[in-house]
């Protein structure tokens, strides 16, 4: 880098810095009571930095103009714009945000409006049920968000008569279950606050607007892209303006392949000005024309040196262009679990099928939702083996003779979570006449195909039952032209019919010869 470069870079950091308030690179910081002294953290170097406020003002408007023309039109964002009532706009926003975590914004509609039509207001969230809020989230994953939600939304009208924290601080501090990034969304989308967020999207957007290739996971690196979403941020529309940030990540800036000729701030893009310089390096190489040295890195720190350029050893990558940036470390590979099921189903009062369901514990996975019978397994254990250990998992159970020899193979579910690669080996047992468990047992029921749906259960269920249901050449889900009830309520412990329960010791009881 020239020298006038480099004086020109240092001025204008030194200039922001002093405008914050915090001390030059490299100063120390003057101990009060004679403490060693503390180095001040280095300001990032100017190529991952926004220093020029011109260009921030120029950012700013080009991205709000066209967020303005182009945003997708949300339910919350109706809500956030004309919800008049501060503590009813805030919990409008809020569900978004929860719902929208590592989740996409088509699945998330339906659910939301549903959501909203149920429980309007805080306070009506608070008297539901946790299995109420259960069964409306069964089917949109990270099922322990629900309950946090209504946790939260409990605390708000038991502790802070109803009233919503105005402040991303206070949210974060008085809300279970609310991050940063939820509390400045919240604060700046329904209150106005001038702070950043920083979620997936915005780090995609900041990391190739500011060539920031060091891994975009580490901590270092998110306290970087928080201080730079609190230096851009708009002041006098901060809720739009994040929310631009993200739906440009999420529409334009994308992972893979993104929309740079439709990019509005592509003129601020450097990873897309290192694009450009790469192809003209090669496009003078190629004609044999003299070929400096492309100074497309120069960011004032040595090859090795700076923490937010890509590693020395993980260099640029021509053939990936902006989607070099951002970089994550590589994702740990989910561990494997194997977990033998076993279907139980009987003839229903009106001969229609119904089946066994038993509730999860109310921590942990998939806390509180319903499941068929299960038992984990080894890893790498026979089809025999495991045929034999469900079944005097279900005999030490339910107290009364399974045989291996009685369970129906079904086959394998693979299941994808968050940290598990979660393997269902599945079996059926059809049961005659009509059982049900003692009350002192955990909770169980029986329940039809219909209230099977409308239940709290998890994808991972609905994926069970349609394979046990194929295997005997049914599909469950409904035909087309047809509509899926929803909402349904159960009775009781299911469906069982008046005067047909028996005792757990009754339960699975041979059949009788006729």
């Amino acid at each position: 880098m020239s020298r006038a470069r480099a004086a020109a870079a240092a001025a204008a950091t030194g200039a922001l810095r002093r405008s914050d308030g915090s001390a030059g690179r490299g100063r120390k910081r003057a101990s009060p009571r004679g403490e060693a002294s503390v180095p001040a953290l280095a300001p990032p170097p100017v190529l991952h930095h926004f220093s020029d406020p011109g260009e921030v003002d120029a950012l700013r408007k080009n991205l709000l103009a066209w967020y303005d023309r182009c945003k997708r039109d949300l339910p919350w964002r109706a809500l956030a714009a004309t919800e008049p009532d501060a503590d009813r706009r805030g919990y409008a926003v809020w569900v978004s945000e929860i719902m929208l975590q590592q989740t996409q914004v088509a699945t998330v509609i339906d659910y939301y409006n549903r959501w909203m039509q149920k429980w309007p207001t805080l306070q009506a969230l608070a008297e539901a049920s946790l299995e109420e809020v259960n069964e409306l989230w069964a089917g949109l994953g990270y099922y322990s968000r629900g309950k946090r939600l209504q946790e939260a939304a409990r605390k708000v009208v038991s502790e802070l008569a109803g009233h919503m924290p105005r402040t991303a601080e206070d949210l974060q501090k008085l809300l279970p279950g609310v991050g940063r990034y939820t509390a400045g969304a919240i604060a700046s989308i329904s209150y106005g606050q001038a702070t950043g967020v920083v979620d997936g999207n915005v780090i995609r957007v900041l990391c190739r607007l500011r060539c920031i290739g060091a891994d975009s996971s580490s901590p270092s690196v998110i306290d970087r892209l928080w201080d730079m979403a609190n230096a851009v941020v708009d002041r006098s529309r901060p809720g739009d303006f994040n929310q631009a940030l993200m739906e440009l990540g999420a529409t334009v800036c994308v992972p893979k392949a993104p929309l740079c000729g439709e990019c509005p701030v592509k003129q601020h893009c450097r990873a897309r000005q290192r694009v450009e310089k790469e192809l003209a390096f090669a496009s003078q190489k190629l004609f044999g024309k003299p070929v400096p040295v492309p100074d497309v890195e120069d960011c004032g720190e040595r090859v090795g040196d700076c923490p937010l350029c890509p590693p020395a050893m993980e260099p640029w990558d021509s053939s990936l262009g902006v989607t070099n940036f951002p970089r994550k470390a590589a994702k740990k590979q989910p561990r494997a679990m194997r977990t033998a099921m076993c279907v139980l189903e009987r003839r229903g009062c009106h001969g229609s099928p119904e089946y066994f369901l038993v509730q999860r514990p109310s921590s942990g996975l998939l806390a509180g939702l319903w499941e068929f019978p299960s038992h984990p397994l080894p890893q790498d254990l026979q089809e025999e083996k495991e045929k034999e250990v469900l079944a005097d998992h279900l005999q030490a159970w339910m107290g009364q003779p399974v045989t291996a020899k009685g369970l129906q193979f079904i086959g394998e579910v693979i299941h994808i979570f968050s940290h598990i690669r979660q393997t269902y080996v599945v079996y059926s047992l059809h049961l005659d006449g009509d059982v049900t468990l003692d009350a002192a047992s955990s909770p169980s029921r029986w329940v039809t195909e219909e209230e099977f749906h409308a239940s709290a259960v998890s994808t991972a269920m609905k994926k069970v039952l349609k394979a046990h249901e194929k295997q005997h050449g049914k599909e469950t889900s409904p035909g087309k032209g047809s509509k899926r009830k929803r909402g349904a309520k159960t009775q009781g412990a299911g469906s069982t019919c008046p005067g047909t329960q028996l005792s757990l010791h009754a339960f699975l009881r041979a059949p009788t010869a006729p």
